[in-house]
């Protein structure tokens, strides 16, 4: 028999399913890695090897991201990049990010998965372009292993330089494609697991229209979908994203995707703030995903991106914290509160999306995204046992007692109190257990002074 961990008396079990079930005095019976049972909690008063009171909390499944560079946690607030837009932010930070070493490939993936995890955050796909000094995806699938964070990695690249036509500097650029194909086939051979409790997968992600050659975009989605994994890019994020792709290739960002086989259930797009009525209904027919990254929009100047309209017309949703330099946070459910008050602004709408749409998005949406609906983003029997709960004796949900589940929006509670990620709890009263968090950011400190001052 597996290991069974009982949660009961939560104040509020949001389950996420298919009829939005939400259950006072709730309880949770996991056994080993996977939910065997979800009910009210005088019918779940069985004998279990842990019980876990849960008096005082809601709790929800565990938030999924998708859509992070967690190597920029080491550049976050650049005083050259804090006024920029997308490209220019870019040029002020490729030179800096050229000095990556493997070992502050690692810390820094760390540091972001601690954030993400305090968050609220179970699962993250991390979209890895920038391989210099000897780094590899090894580096971030290491730290993922450490903290016990479900781990989507990213193989991307970048590999047009300004020399011909694109917006890297030549020396931080993969120049030959053909390695790269090479070694996006070596990493999924090596560590891609397929199984519905997977703890990694990975996928295929050249970075962008600016930043790679047709001819990568398109043998990468022939390699993705020989392997059986899927594929990551980013579409449609600001302007001079979309002036790229009219002068270069004479056709908007989702022609370009359609173009290069860029789309489908296998596929998912960042951004897509400025993806146009037709290439909404493009995603929406084919299945095709989008990671929306509301901090980093507005942060670099980019827009609002039209979620109300893509979720109208069914296209598939999940939420991104963006890479940490764009964003300068790794806090998903605070992605999921701004979700939900961009689309009010956009849409100059109050109810354009509710507290419990954007935690859809944050939780079953995100899960939809990467491929894991199935067996992510759900309280229910059978899924896997990832959770998360807040504690509602905290200063945030004062007063907002009367809807605790619309209250991790509205009142903006900063850190989770229990995680528990394929059955094992990684996050305790507040407090990470995997790893020590002030020497894990004092490292991360300490490199990144020596990445920005050269020490």
């Amino acid at each position: 028999m597996s290991r069974t961990l009982l949660l009961k008396n939560a104040t509020v079990v949001a389950t996420m399913d298919d009829h939005g079930t939400e259950i006072r005095d709730g309880a949770v019976l996991i056994e080993g890695n996977r939910i065997r049972a979800v009910g009210p909690s005088h019918t779940l008063s069985r004998e279990a090897d842990e019980t876990i009171d849960l008096s005082g909390h809601v709790l929800i499944p565990g938030l999924v991201n998708t859509h992070h560079h967690m190597f920029q946690s080491l550049t976050r607030a650049l005083p050259a990049a804090q006024n920029a837009e997308l490209f220019d932010w870019l040029d002020a930070l490729f030179p800096v990010w050229a000095n990556i070493t493997p070992e502050m490939m690692t810390v820094s993936a760390q540091t972001a998965m601690a954030e993400l995890m305090l968050s609220g955050c179970t699962t993250a796909a991390d979209h890895a372009y920038f391989y210099v000094n000897g780094g590899r995806l090894e580096d971030n699938i290491e730290a993922a292993s450490i903290m016990g964070l479900r781990y989507h990695g990213v193989r991307g690249a970048i590999t047009l330089g300004k020399s011909q036509g694109g917006l890297p500097p030549d020396l931080v650029v993969e120049k030959d494609e053909d390695a790269v194909l090479k070694e996006m086939q070596r990493v999924v051979e090596a560590h891609h697991d397929a199984s519905s409790d997977a703890m990694l997968q990975v996928a295929l992600g050249p970075s962008s229209p600016f930043t790679v050659t047709p001819d990568l975009m398109r043998q990468s989605a022939v390699l993705a979908r020989n392997l059986g994994v899927r594929l990551h890019t980013h579409t449609a994020e600001n302007g001079k994203d979309l002036a790229f792709s009219q002068q270069r290739y004479g056709m908007t960002p989702a022609q370009f995707a359609e173009e290069m086989n860029w789309v489908g259930d296998d596929v998912w797009h960042a951004h897509c703030v400025h993806l146009d009525d037709h290439g909404i209904q493009l995603f929406g027919r084919t299945g095709t995903g989008v990671a929306h990254c509301p901090c980093s929009n507005m942060r670099l100047a980019s827009g609002h991106a039209p979620i109300r309209r893509m979720l109208d017309n069914g296209v598939r949703v999940g939420l991104g914290v963006d890479g940490s330099a764009s964003n300068d946070g790794n806090d998903l459910l605070g992605e999921a509160r701004q979700a939900m008050l961009v689309a009010r602004v956009r849409d100059e709408d109050p109810a354009a999306l509710s507290a419990r749409e954007a935690l859809r998005l944050a939780t079953r949406g995100g899960a939809e995204v990467l491929g894991r609906g199935d067996h992510l983003g759900r309280i229910q029997a059978g899924y896997c046992a990832d959770l998360v709960a807040w504690k509602l004796d905290d200063i945030a949900f004062a007063g907002g007692l009367s809807d605790p589940l619309a209250a991790l929006l509205f009142c903006a509670p900063r850190r989770v109190s229990l995680s528990i990620v394929n059955g094992k709890t990684v996050v305790r009263d507040g407090q990470l257990t995997t790893v020590e968090l002030p020497r894990l950011v004092e490292r991360h400190n300490q490199l990144s002074r020596i990445l920005i001052d050269g020490d």
